[in-house]
């Protein structure tokens, strides 16, 4: 929600600007006069700056727009980033004890063949951190465990469906799919079947507890304050730096599990992995790219399909394959694009479903800017000027030319991919077409008591592209930013709705996700920069491109600066605050409560004791109840 207030004050001020100031500056330009007779068959370049002469003093209107908009989009990330610093500490300060403050995740534990991993982690903390170690939990290997109890629950909801609704068959054939064979009670057999691995669930319970060989070498320990906590997070714990490995650890809910199922030379392959195929992903990306540009030029269609020449010259026809198709095509090839990303970011090596959400937000949006904007802008161009790439100095002047001649595209892409997701949104149209195709294919009930929590990963990125292309088509072609703004004001109405009534969060970020925000739009403020360069080189304002060259230093200096004055305080708590904390809790009577929840706090889910409730057949009864010991 801050992102989207964020972005409505940006295109709120800089849409005041281009449609009061840069718009009318445009149409009355000198290559084009607009016939307001008949506003639909006039071109769109009459709305942009191509339609201002070369040399023209209405130029350094657009110059001044786009200082003034730099100034100004850099005020409100600085009061941003102060606001959400501010509020991340108050969080610090005004919330009960958390696991994760006093517990550090540590692994490449070395162990000698008379030790165990769980005596050598004991051994070494209460050595060389006598004062303030508490306990330790060491990490399983439960891959084995995980899946046995994934069948039991879906095991468990086809009996407790089986026995509340009347209608379904309750008897089977035990052979030929059914087909002949003595009758099977389904009721029986599942219970049967539900005792057997509650049997082998437990079987392999303690045998991952007993057996050394099953343990990752990895620990969660805990302290007794955040300081202690905080200086073995931050200081090397061995002489030989990759032994005794710390990592910050997540909350309890946070953390990841199957990261741990994994050796180190698994982890690091699979890093190579996904390096790999987030390159080939976007190589492949680029087909559908340039599909989208062929369908965007008429002439180009005509030439590929001549067989279609009859059909395209209907008006209609010729306008919602070049208007709206391409950017229809490209947002369904860019549904598949978050999920793989998460996947891909699941398998990279993180701890946390935090940082994998974060990780996968970084490659969505940079495989987003990538893919959809330059490499749109650039297939655009190819496909009339091919040799234009073969004279890499003129770089500039290839982002002057493209990136205005894609204006109808983007505008198209604002309105069916902005418009029609944030709509989407409301109804849940996907995840509810889902679930009616998963139906009829599961008799397990468990998914629909589900709370959904939101996809950072798909909705930040989303919004942090048209935050791009407002910035960079402010001054270019202002008509775009209506169509933004009225996608922003849908987002934050429909979005406000959707916190409150649909999602639930997952963890607690505290403003994790901010550091994000500010690097895009301080690259869409950079990108602007160079793109005005090469629009006043070309239109042979000299003085105007020259003066505009200080401005993309000037906002990463600025940049610099947030990054040392915010930056760290996302990265990790000051001493000071811990300190600070660590007193006021210090004669607090429940302080020793939060330490012996504390030691079982990230006990693996998987080994806890679980009892199957056979005996209970109400759709709302627990689907497995567990007791700690």
């Amino acid at each position: 929600m801050r992102l989207i207030t964020f972005s409505l004050k940006v295109f709120s001020f800089a849409g005041i600007i281009g449609i009061f100031v840069l718009l009318p500056v445009n149409c009355t330009g000198e290559l084009h006069i607009v016939d307001f007779t008949n506003l639909p068959n006039n071109s769109l370049d009459v709305f942009t700056i191509s339609n201002i002469g070369n040399g023209s003093k209405r130029l350094w209107i657009h110059f001044s727009a786009v200082y003034v908009v730099t100034i100004f989009i850099c005020y409100l990330l600085y009061y941003e980033y102060r606001y959400i610093s501010s509020k991340r500490m108050a969080y610090f300060y005004s919330s009960k004890p958390q696991p994760h403050h006093f517990t550090i995740l540590v692994h490449s534990i070395p162990v000698s063949v008379e030790s165990s991993v769980s005596e050598s982690v004991d051994r070494f903390f209460s050595e060389y951190h006598p004062s303030t170690y508490l306990s330790h939990i060491v990490i399983h290997r439960t891959n084995r465990l995980r899946s046995l109890i994934n069948d039991a629950k879906q095991l468990y909801g086809r009996l407790t469906h089986l026995k509340s609704d009347d209608t379904q068959q309750k008897y089977h054939r035990s052979c030929c799919f059914g087909l002949c064979g003595r009758k099977v009670d389904l009721t029986d057999e599942y219970e049967k079947q539900l005792v057997d691995i509650e049997k082998n669930l437990r079987l392999e319970q303690s045998e991952v507890s007993s057996s050394g060989h099953k343990e990752a070498r990895a620990a969660f320990v805990s302290f007794k304050s955040r300081l202690g906590a905080a200086i073995a997070f931050h200081l090397p714990q061995s002489s030989n730096p990759i032994e005794w490995v710390t990592e910050e650890a997540p909350e309890p809910d946070d953390v990841y599990w199957p990261f741990f199922s994994s050796s180190f030379m698994h982890r690091w392959i699979s890093k190579l992995t996904v390096v790999v195929a987030c390159i080939t992903l976007t190589i492949l990306f680029l087909v559908p790219v340039l599909i989208v540009q062929g369908l965007t030029n008429l002439s180009q269609l005509k030439t590929w399909f001549p067989f279609l020449e009859s059909i395209l010259t209907i008006k209609i026809v010729s306008q919602v394959i070049t208007g709206y198709l391409p950017s229809l095509i490209l947002q369904l090839f860019l549904k598949a694009v978050p999920p793989i990303m998460k996947f891909l970011s699941s398998i990279q090596g993180y701890i946390s479903h935090s940082n994998i959400e974060k990780s996968a937000c970084n490659k969505v949006l940079w495989f987003t800017i990538w893919n959809v904007f330059f490499a749109t802008v650039f297939s655009g161009t190819a496909i009339y000027v091919v040799d234009i790439f073969l004279e890499p100095k003129q770089i500039p002047g290839k982002l002057a030319v493209a990136v205005p001649a894609q204006a109808s595209f983007f505008i198209a892409y604002v309105v069916t991919t902005g418009w029609t997701s944030v709509c989407s949104e409301l109804f849940r149209i996907i995840p509810f077409s889902f679930s009616l195709i998963k139906r009829p294919f599961t008799r397990s009930t468990d998914h629909e008591l589900e709370v959904p929590s939101l996809p950072y990963h798909k909705d930040i990125p989303r919004i942090l592209f048209f935050a791009l292309l407002g910035i960079t088509y402010f001054f270019l072609a202002p008509l775009i930013l209506p169509f933004l703004l009225l996608y922003l004001c849908l987002g934050y109405i429909i979005y406000s709705n959707q916190f409150i009534n649909v999602y639930a969060p997952r963890y607690e970020s505290a403003g994790k996700f901010w550091p994000i925000v500010h690097d895009s739009i301080i690259f869409s403020l950079v990108l602007m920069h160079a793109i005005a360069v090469g629009i006043f080189t070309l239109k042979k304002l000299s003085l105007a491109s020259s003066l505009i060259c200080p401005l993309p230093i000037f906002t990463l200096l600025f940049n610099d600066y947030c990054r040392k004055r915010f930056l760290p305080i996302f990265v990790a708590y000051s001493a000071e605050s811990l300190i600070k904390k660590d007193r006021q809790e210090e004669n607090d009577p429940e302080m020793s409560e939060f330490y012996n929840k504390l030691v079982i706090a990230y006990q693996d889910p998987a080994l806890m004791p679980v009892r199957f409730s056979s005996s209970s057949d109400g759709l709302n009864s627990p689907l497995i109840s567990s007791a700690q010991v």
